[in-house]
């Protein structure tokens, strides 16, 4: 039997997953093998030492340690691209709200309210609607910063609505490499991106290298009629920066789902209340997708969508499951493979990846495992945890 403790309201679609002859889920949870959450904040909180996996149901885990629990064996799942819909739509819908003035308009519509005659308002609205007129996105270019699950789903809906999309991501994987359409141009370097585009929509992890990634000197870059749309993260953006150059003139218009008080008040601003990916569907398919990789690790060892762990599968080959983590060093598994023939336990399968400072080992073997041989692995010097499945 598994022990999850859940964080946060999870969909109870990701939750049913959980087969009740094999889990047990509750908020209440005290020694857990593993954590489901959204938004909790974990950096203060003091886990059990049965954790052995985070998952949470979203893209970003800025609420998550992740250093400290690589640290200590404990791997980090998101779910790229399961929301990816939801912000799709919104980001669809911030383009045309940044290209005509449809905020403006309707709330000068309901600012007639004292009108009592139909004919009256209709002559009205037809003499002030020049007031709210803008100009349309087809031919327009689109500038798309970060080519991931949600970034290659955007260049390739702005093609389809007629735009020019030019594309900018130093390290695109190959899955989103093969999802992106062929007509998207891809540039050398976000400051040639920004030269050139209409519209700029950022889709990049915050993570230090891209904290402020918009600020003063990239700002400059861009056309005075450009705007920027950020549904990634805040702290992507310099508000401060953001504001100045809204002041001076550098650039348009800011269009962005983390609203900030210097922000408020401003008619080239427009500010949602971080619904990007607040739809019944998104946290639906959040829920599924995390809950279903941590399922896959606790039964099986098998790792995809880690933030921390390298990507690691196997099927299962009959027998007993040996995984363990250990510093990305020499010498770690030829030790561990030598307890394991000191022992006359063969091996049936095994797959080793590593992932920066850290490696990550599934073995399959024949015959018996006692608790003397998992005690010995865990003395391998560099090994950091073992499990026996």
């Amino acid at each position: 039997m598994y022990h999850i403790r859940t964080y946060n309201a999870i969909s109870s679609k990701g939750l049913s997953r959980f087969a009740a002859d094999k889990y047990t889920v509750s908020s209440e949870m005290e020694a857990a093998e593993g954590v489901l959450l959204r938004s909790q904040k974990l950096h203060t909180e003091v886990l059990p030492d049965s954790v052995i996996a985070v998952a949470r149901a979203g893209a970003g885990t800025n609420n998550i340690p992740t250093e400290d629990y690589t640290e200590k064996g404990i791997v980090v799942f998101n779910t790229p691209g399961a929301n990816a819909n939801a912000v799709k739509e919104l980001i669809v819908a911030g383009l045309l709200l940044g290209s005509r003035d449809i905020f403006g308009g309707m709330n000068y519509v309901q600012e007639l309210g004292h009108m009592d005659d139909s004919g009256e308002m209709g002559k009205l609205l037809e003499k002030e609607k020049k007031r709210f007129a803008g100009s349309e996105i087809t031919g327009k270019t689109l500038g798309v910063v970060g080519l991931g699950a949600i970034g290659s789903i955007i260049a390739n809906l702005a093609l389809d609505l007629g735009m020019n999309v030019i594309g900018y991501d130093p390290a695109i994987s190959v899955e989103a490499a093969w999802q992106l359409s062929s007509r998207v141009e891809r540039m050398d370097s976000i400051e040639a991106l920004l030269a050139r585009a209409d519209f700029i929509t950022l889709h990049v992890p915050a993570i230090p290298a891209t904290k402020h990634l918009i600020n003063k000197d990239t700002l400059g870059l861009m056309k005075p009629t450009a705007k920027i749309l950020n549904f990634a993260r805040e702290e992507i953006v310099s508000t401060e920066d953001m504001v100045a150059a809204l002041d001076a003139g550098t650039i348009a218009g800011y269009i962005s789902d983390f609203p900030a008080p210097a922000l408020l008040g401003r008619k080239d601003v427009l500010l949602m209340p971080h619904i990007g990916a607040s739809t019944e569907e998104a946290e639906e398919n959040c829920a599924v997708m995390a809950a279903d990789q941590l399922m896959d690790y606790l039964e099986n060892g098998n790792i995809h969508n880690s933030v921390n762990y390298p990507p690691t599968k196997m099927s299962r080959n009959g027998g007993r499951r040996i995984t363990f983590t250990n510093n990305n060093v020499p010498k770690v598994l030829g030790s561990v493979l030598a307890v394991l023939a000191d022992a006359e336990l063969n091996v049936v399968d095994m797959v080793n990846k590593s992932r920066g400072d850290i490696a990550y080992n599934i073995i399959d073997i024949e015959g018996d495992l006692d608790q003397s041989i998992e005690a010995a692995i865990a003395g391998v010097e560099g090994v950091v945890r073992v499990r026996v499945i």
